[in-house]
């Protein structure tokens, strides 16, 4: 269905008025604001106004409150604002010397087991692009590149890719982790329906691995009882090292916790055990040099743009 807004006839100059308005409770103060003559001000916002086909403002004798329309349309012109913030300071960069920007996003497992050697040797080699790296569920990482908040993500495979271009990046062994004291400690290898009958500690609801071992118990017919849930590996394994439960951990990613707090490692049978990590864009965009280039050097191409 088309728009009734027509973009052509909204301008930056408009939604800081509307803003500095609402803000200070006051057209006058919002015009004064915006070095704007009050009856240049009040044509503005009534033309605006005109051009939604609904009142935004409650003008009283008192000040102007916000309608509810006036308040999505506040909440969309922050959003704007902030964009606008930070297309003038990825701007600044290039003027710097910085020519390029990327967005990566990353799960646990990455974060601590891939990306810190090859971050520091692309950087090396490409010191005028900014990376701004952020720590990120699986799932929540696969919303972000569909929706364009981020460039390039690497997480565990599992989330639905669709619309993505994916690529392996590495393995990502995982094993039952347990104290020294539970009943699995003297074990090589389990199951994992065997693991099943034991109390786990896991992550919070989200989480790709969560959403992995909880899906393949319900294969088997059964449930994983959860007693206690975290949001990382470390505080995993310390819930683990007092015997609150057994877990299900990357070992290339956990192994200098589990040392640390001695606990025992038992391999799992099961063949997805093995996962992948994935490198992935948003598939069907031209993305810039700088994403390409950090891609390839994550695969492992070192090809020139």
């Amino acid at each position: 269905m088309k728009s009734p807004l027509n973009p052509a006839r909204v301008d930056f100059v408009t939604l800081k008025l509307f803003c500095a308005i609402v803000q200070s409770g006051s057209i006058t103060k919002g015009a004064s604001e915006c070095n704007l003559a009050l009856s240049a001000a009040s044509r503005r916002i009534s033309e605006f106004e005109e051009t939604v086909g609904m009142a935004l403002l409650d003008r009283s004798v008192k000040g102007v409150t916000l309608t509810h329309a006036g308040h999505a349309v506040m909440q969309h012109a922050l959003r704007l604002f902030q964009g606008f913030e930070q297309l003038s300071n990825e701007l600044g960069e290039y003027s710097k010397g910085v020519k390029g920007h990327v967005r990566l996003w990353a799960n646990m497992s990455a974060l601590t087991e891939l990306l810190p050697s090859a971050l520091a040797s692309f950087l090396k080699d490409c010191p005028e692009i900014q990376v701004e790296v952020e720590e990120q569920l699986s799932g929540d990482i696969v919303r972000a590149l569909m929706d364009g908040i981020a460039d390039i993500g690497v997480f565990a495979q599992g989330p639905i890719t669709t619309g993505l271009e994916t690529h392996i990046m590495g393995k990502d062994q995982l094993v039952i982790a347990c104290s020294k004291d539970h009943p699995l400690s003297k074990r090589k290898s389990i199951s994992f329906e065997e693991c099943l009958a034991y109390d786990f500690v896991g992550l919070n609801r989200g989480s790709s691995l969560l959403e992995l071992t909880s899906r393949n118990a319900e294969r088997l017919g059964k449930q994983m009882s959860l007693r206690i849930q975290v949001r990382s590996y470390d505080a995993m394994c310390q819930m683990i090292a007092v015997n609150l439960g057994i877990g299900v951990l990357p070992i290339q990613a956990c192994a200098a916790q589990i040392k640390a707090m001695g606990l025992k490692v038992v391999q799992l049978e099961d063949a997805w055990a093995k996962r992948n990590l994935l490198v992935a864009t948003k598939a069907g965009i031209n993305h810039s040099p700088a994403t390409k280039l950090l891609s390839q050097h994550l695969l492992g191409k070192q090809n020139s743009m």
